[in-house]
């Protein structure tokens, strides 16, 4: 069997020496898996994905156990900007885009790490636009007068911009509307069996998560809970009642 993409192996994160955030987090994602991180708030989702990236010193945090193995190597203290250039990058909660500048501008940023030619750069470009055609309508307009969606979309296309194998998506459902979501999670797919980007995304809505990715992994108090097929997890009754807000024949 090939190794898997990311290896996460029991990391534990503590933000200003005491707060515990992580307490113990194992998972894996394959080449060419959409892999979901379930969990309420607090649970340890943005924390663990924001160890993967190398971005919890940015917020006083450091990951105190565990190692986390990306392509075969080891990255666990690896700087955010090399872990990009080997095509590893995180979307942030929140929609984060360069509010003065334009769409476009906003997807520029994104190719940076690579430096491609004009020619590469016009190609990539126009790529990002045949999955999100709104940002093509939008791409002379300045990001920061966009709808929460189109910001989504902008930050999702920025992301894709710097040529990734593996995209950390953390909540990328927050505050849009049910069409909306829609549309991004059915972009991401098309991305993951078009192109073969990896995915690991953390998602409070856990049956939007669980029909669109391979495997999932439940977290409760920053440990894995449960863990499996999201076609498994999302036919048990018990996760349904727990964490899914009815039962099986009711989904």
């Amino acid at each position: 069997m090939s190794q898997p993409l990311l290896q996460v192996e029991g990391i534990q994160v503590v933000y200003n020496q005491a707060i515990l955030a992580v307490g113990s987090v194992s998972l894996q994602v394959d080449e060419g898996q959409i892999v979901a991180l379930l969990g309420a708030n607090g649970a340890g989702k943005s924390s663990t994905l924001k160890a993967i990236a190398g971005l919890v010193a940015a917020e006083r945090g450091c990951l105190q156990q565990g190692r986390i193995v990306y392509a075969g190597q080891d990255v666990s203290h690896t700087a955010p900007h090399e872990l990009v250039q080997r095509g590893l990058v995180q979307v942030l909660e929140g929609r984060h885009c360069f509010a003065h500048l334009s769409v476009e501008e906003n997807l520029l940023t994104g190719a940076f790490v690579r430096k491609p030619s004009r020619a590469a750069l016009q190609q990539d470009l126009e790529r990002i636009y045949q999955y999100f055609p709104r940002l093509k309508e939008r791409r002379r307009s300045q990001a920061g007068y966009t709808s929460g969606g189109e910001q989504q979309m902008v930050a999702i296309g920025r992301a894709l911009m710097a040529a990734p194998r593996l995209v950390l998506l953390d909540e990328p459902s927050m505050g849009l509307a049910p069409k909306i979501v829609e549309e991004i999670f059915e972009i991401l797919q098309a991305l993951n069996r078009q192109e073969g980007v990896s995915f690991l995304l953390a998602e409070q809505n856990a049956n939007l998560a669980l029909h669109y990715s391979h495997q999932a992994y439940l977290l409760e108090n920053g440990h894995v809970a449960l863990s499996g097929s999201s076609a498994e997890l999302a036919a048990r009754e018990d996760v349904h009642q727990f964490y899914l807000g009815g039962s099986v024949e009711a989904a």
